[in-house]
C-alpha cells in the first residue's frame, strides 16, 4: 500500500512537469510568433525568372517525360521476361533471375546510379555517358519491381483456366498468351501503373550524374537567379501536372477491370 501511495504522487507529478512545459512551449511559440510569421510574410515572391529561363526549364520537363517512357518500357521487357522466367521449374534459371530482383530491390535506386556511372565502367572496361548509365539503372530497377508484379498476377490466376486451355489443345505458350496474361493483366493494372509512377519520380535522382532532367535544370535556374523556393516549388507542381492524369487513367483502369467482373 505504501508503494503505490507513493507512486501515485510521483506519477501526478511528472503529469505536471509535462503539462508546465507544454504550456511554456505554447507560450513561447505565441510570443515568437510575429518574428516567425513575420519572416514568412517579408520574402518577396517572384515568379518571373520562370518566364525568363522557360526554354531551359522546358528541356528539363521534356528530358524527364521521355526518360521516364523509355525507362518504363525497358523495365516491362525486362520484367516479363524475368517474371515468366520466375515460373521456370529449373533453377539454373530462378536462381540468377531471383538474385538479380532482390539486389536491386534492396538497395537504394541513389546508390546504383552513382554505382553504374562510376564502379560499372571500371568493372568492365565499357565506358558509358551518365545518360546510357541512368537509362540502364533505372530499366533494370524497375524491372525487379514489374517482374514480381507480372509474376504475381499470374500466379494469382485461377488454375481452372490453364486446364481449361489445355483442354480446348493450346500448347503452354497459347494458354500463357491468349488465356492467362490477359486475366491476369486486369490485376496488375494497378501495381504496374504505381510503379510506372515511382519511375517518374525517381528520375528526379538523375541530377546526381548531371542529366538534365527538370530537377537538374532547376538547379541550374536556382543557381544563376538565387530564387530557389521559386523553382523548387515549381519543380514540385510540375511533377504533380505530370503525374495527375496517370493517376487518374490508372483509377479509371482500375474500375474499369472491377466492373467487367461484376
Amino acid at each position: 500500500m505504501n508503494d503505490q501511495n507513493e507512486t501515485l504522487p510521483r506519477s501526478r507529478a511528472g503529469a505536471w512537469l509535462l503539462g508546465a512545459a507544454a504550456l511554456v512551449a505554447v507560450l513561447a511559440i505565441i510570443l515568437k510568433r510575429e518574428a516567425i510569421f513575420g519572416a514568412a510574410v517579408q520574402y518577396d515572391w517572384d515568379f518571373s525568372v520562370l518566364w525568363e529561363y522557360r526554354k531551359l526549364i522546358a528541356v528539363g520537363v521534356l528530358n524527364t517525360i521521355l526518360f521516364t517512357i523509355l525507362c518504363v518500357f525497358l523495365g516491362l521487357a525486362v520484367g516479363l521476361v524475368t517474371g515468366l522466367g520466375r515460373l521456370s521449374r529449373n533453377v539454373l534459371v530462378t536462381a540468377p533471375i531471383r538474385a538479380y530482383i532482390e539486389v536491386f530491390r534492396c538497395t537504394p535506386v541513389l546508390v546504383q546510379l552513382v554505382w553504374f556511372y562510376y564502379a560499372l565502367p571500371v568493372v568492365t572496361g565499357i565506358e558509358m555517358s551518365p545518360v546510357a548509365a541512368a537509362t540502364l539503372c533505372l530499366a533494370l530497377y524497375g524491372g525487379a519491381f514489374y517482374s514480381e508484379i507480372i509474376r504475381g498476377g499470374i500466379i494469382s490466376t485461377d488454375a481452372g483456366q490453364t486446364e481449361a486451355a489445355k483442354a480446348l489443345g493450346m500448347t503452354p505458350a497459347q494458354a500463357l498468351r491468349r488465356v492467362i496474361l490477359p486475366q491476369a493483366f486486369k490485376k496488375m493494372v494497378p501495381p504496374l501503373m504505381n510503379q510506372s509512377i515511382m519511375q517518374l519520380k525517381n528520375t528526379s535522382l538523375l541530377s546526381v550524374l548531371a542529366v538534365p532532367d527538370l530537377l537538374y535544370q532547376g538547379q541550374v535556374v536556382a543557381h544563376e537567379t538565387y530564387r530557389p523556393l521559386e523553382i523548387y516549388t515549381f519543380i514540385a507542381v510540375a511533377y504533380f501536372v505530370i503525374l495527375l492524369p496517370f493517376t487518374l487513367w490508372a483509377k479509371k483502369l482500375e474500375f474499369g477491370s472491377t466492373a467487367k467482373e461484376a
